[in-house]
């Protein structure tokens, strides 16, 4: 059970303006969506404002239930950021927000809401941030262990909104489709393809990443058995990791690692047949966009942090180390080195089979 510690009530009738600070990273991002949710549907007549970071804006922007997304910029050293909080607590002030719903656990994302004049403030007591709240959560044991979707959603249910478990969804934009259609054309892809989407990055650490040449194995068989085209996805600093999966795949695949947004990433994602990836924030998103899609999972927990999709299954090797949680492994990676192609062809396989008998 969670404690709430709030000194009055919040009066749903005085809310007309919300603001949710969101999460830094997009899988945290895309596990909070049924959260978000939960707030429209708490407070339906108010208007509904997300503050986030430049680089996860593409998962809000075209949202139903999201009104406006206010950028908050990182800054390059400490006095920038400074001057962005300052600028950012002004805008708020000055737009008289009621209530602040705070997604992201950090120091900051408190300050912000204080200085802004936020009156009800909520979000969980982390990072000696409790000064800063008018309304305060505690985690106990029940909601460390339990996912992340439900860790968000009890944010609402403290003060007292329906907040009904429910899995993640994204939607995605009718422009990035048409620039879409024109890359995949360009790279030979056709309407009827079947595309295999490969994600072999983990911005975490190694002990999050299935090997390159096991990515590539797959790739290659999905090519061999089923005429698939393959589409390697990751960002600019995966690249690396990227151009050694298809440079040790036998047969070509499209590697547009680097080259795309997040928003047409989303699109690409949306357009395949399978997923492939790591615990990672496209697993996520495929997850979202209901793509059916297969996790490989390591040193983290899927209790946790696992895809919430109806089309989404986790591979794992259960060792008793694991989940560590740490980055990178301090043995021998056994977690990972356990899972052989074949066990993640053969969840695909079946994945494939389910699809093609509803």
């Amino acid at each position: 059970m969670i404690h709430f510690l709030g000194n009055r009530p919040i009066n749903r009738s005085e809310i007309n303006r919300v603001l949710i600070r969101a999460t830094n990273w997009v899988g945290d991002v895309v596990m909070t969506l049924p959260a978000l949710e939960a707030v429209r549907e708490c407070f339906p007549n108010s208007t509904l404002v997300v503050l986030a970071r430049p680089w996860v804006i593409p998962l809000f922007e075209n949202h139903p239930m999201v009104d406006e997304v206010m950028p908050l910029k990182k800054g390059k050293g400490p006095f920038t950021r400074l001057a962005e909080i300052g600028r950012v607590a002004l805008q708020i002030r000055r737009r008289r927000f009621d209530l602040a719903i705070l997604f992201q656990n950090a120091f900051e994302a408190a300050l912000i809401a204080y200085l802004g004049g936020i009156k009800y403030r909520v979000g969980y007591d982390t990072d000696h941030r409790r000064f800063f709240l008018s309304h305060t959560l505690v985690k106990d044991d029940e909601t460390i262990n339990g996912h992340q979707v439900e860790y968000y959603l009890q944010l609402l249910k403290a003060i007292g909104c329906d907040a009904a478990s429910k899995n993640p969804e994204l939607f995605i934009s009718v422009d990035h489709k048409e620039k879409i259609r024109s890359v995949l054309s360009e790279n030979g892809v056709a309407h009827e393809d079947f595309l295999l989407g490969l994600s072999p990055g983990a911005v975490f650490g190694p002990a999050k990443r299935w090997p390159p040449d096991r990515f590539a194995a797959i790739g290659d068989m999905a090519v061999e058995k089923w005429g698939a085209k393959v589409i390697i996805f990751g960002s600019q600093g995966e690249k690396d990791v990227c151009a050694e999966v298809s440079d040790k795949m036998n047969h070509s695949s499209i590697n547009l690692s680097g080259k795309t947004k997040l928003g047409e990433a989303m699109v690409l994602i949306s357009r395949c047949d399978l997923f492939l990836s790591n615990d990672s924030g496209l697993m996520h998103v495929a997850s979202a966009l209901n793509v059916p899609m297969v996790a490989v999972f390591g040193s983290t927990d899927p209790v946790a942090t696992g895809p919430r999709g109806p089309n989404a299954r986790v591979v794992r090797h259960p060792v008793d180390c694991a989940p560590c949680m740490r980055p990178e492994c301090p043995k021998d990676y056994r977690c990972m080195l356990g899972i052989e192609p074949k066990d993640v062809w053969n969840e695909l396989v079946n994945l494939k089979s389910e699809m093609e008998e509803r």
